[in-house]
């Protein structure tokens, strides 16, 4: 049986939610269940959701009473958890990106291992998928989606091939469009270039940094006081994203200020200046979490 997903830092993660027994805690990326199972299992008369936009997810919910799965993206977390008739939570993780399930089923598109459908959507009832994507988005916004979202600097010529390439052929699977690519990757960087343009789709695909902005502004809100935030991230524009929000309550990371002038308070109390990674053993033990950063801040 294949592992659905390892959470990177599942003892930190957990330790960082500061677990009430009689608390309600929200697992925003089910997944394979990992996360949740640590909550349900330091829960007594507490209560704990989950959502988890991919229907593949159902398959490890647990039974329990205190357990609600919603299989939903976690931008509609204030909405979802008010019809359930909560008004505040305790905590809150999210384990961002793409779980191990995902990248290992070749049809899913999210791999440049397997030629594969261009896929790419985390909901597989969104309606444009990667290759939709490819095929009608013009030269300058596949520009800016490559620069924004891959951090390619050479982002303009990559659009001008693909274009160019699609006149020719319809780019429907990762085989076509890794031959589009092959000859722009950096010398000894192909597969760190490939990475870069796979995530920079996947990103575009399934809006996930405005889906990220939605969810912590929403989490902000539903917060109790000295409730933990607990994020994961596997990439500088999340974490960046991540580490602005939890020092200042907004995604530019600077302190804004009143009519008046004076400095609005923080709305955190950060527990993890800098973040912590995962450490050599663990990076030995699974090597997908080389990337990973986590994050924890308390709602003051």
């Amino acid at each position: 049986m294949k592992v659905y997903h390892i959470p990177a830092m599942p003892e930190q993660s957990i330790e960082g939610l500061n677990i009430r027994s009689g608390g309600i805690y929200v697992d925003v990326t089910f997944g394979g269940g990992g996360h949740s199972r640590e909550i349900l299992r330091r829960l007594d008369k507490g209560r704990l959701i989950a959502f988890d936009q991919d229907d593949d997810a159902v398959a490890n919910l647990p039974s329990d009473r205190r357990f609600t799965f919603l299989n939903q993206n976690f931008r509609f977390l204030r909405n979802n958890l008010r019809f359930l008739g909560i008004e505040a939570i305790d905590g809150l993780i999210a384990d961002l990106g793409v779980s191990f399930h995902q990248f290992d089923e070749a049809e899913r598109g999210f791999s440049f291992r397997f030629d594969a459908p261009l896929d790419m959507r985390m909901n597989r009832e969104g309606s444009r998928t990667a290759a939709d994507l490819i095929r009608t988005s013009d030269e300058a916004d596949l520009a800016d989606m490559f620069f924004d979202y891959g951090e390619l600097k050479n982002s303009r010529i990559i659009a001008r091939e693909i274009v160019k390439a699609r006149k020719e052929k319809a780019l429907v699977r990762t085989g076509d469009l890794l031959n589009v690519l092959d000859f722009l990757a950096p010398p000894g960087q192909k597969h760190k270039f490939y990475a870069k343009v796979f995530q920079a789709l996947r990103i575009a695909v399934n809006h996930e940094m405005e889906n990220l902005r939605e969810m912590l502004l929403q989490a902000r809100e539903m917060l109790k006081s000295q409730g933990r935030l607990v994020v994961i991230t596997y990439h500088s524009l999340e974490d960046r994203l991540v580490k602005n929000f939890m020092r200042s309550g907004n995604f530019e990371g600077y302190g804004k200020k009143d009519f008046y002038g004076n400095p609005e308070p923080a709305p955190f109390r950060v527990l993890t200046r800098r973040g912590i990674t995962p450490d050599k053993d663990e990076i030995a033990a699974n090597s997908r979490v080389r990337s990973a950063r986590l994050r924890i801040a308390e709602k003051i």
